[in-house]
């Protein structure tokens, strides 16, 4: 990931909502949520939530796929263990062991050293 990349999906998590979707879709694992859903327990209408979406899927934190007439929001672990790593790749000036609690206690990312 490059830092133009990286500076993208924080700017998109950046807002309240679309921090709330990403938060809820990685909870919900990668048979994701239909759109109707994510809106009715993130509180906001279906037209509110089609825009947060489609700027986090613009950034690559979640994917969208369609199953009959709903569409399947579903957190992009990838990108967001990208995100994580670009976060840590040059911990501590070198001393990864300094960052492993951290990256463990994440515990869905490889610790620095093995990134």
């Amino acid at each position: 990931m490059d830092e133009k990349q990286a500076v993208g999906m924080f700017g998109a998590l950046s807002q309240e909502t679309r921090l709330k979707i990403v938060r809820m879709l990685v909870v919900a694992g990668p048979q994701g949520m239909a759109a109707g859903a994510v809106a009715e327990a993130a509180g906001v209408s279906a037209s509110n939530v089609s825009f947060h979406l489609k700027e986090l899927e613009r950034v690559g934190l979640v994917t969208a796929t369609r199953e009959s007439r709903s569409i399947i929001y579903a957190a992009a672990y990838d990108h967001l263990a990208g995100l994580i790593r670009f976060l840590m790749e040059d911990c501590c000036a070198g001393r990864p062991e300094i960052c492993l609690p951290a990256t463990a206690d994440a515990g869905c990312c490889a610790s620095p050293a093995e990134a």
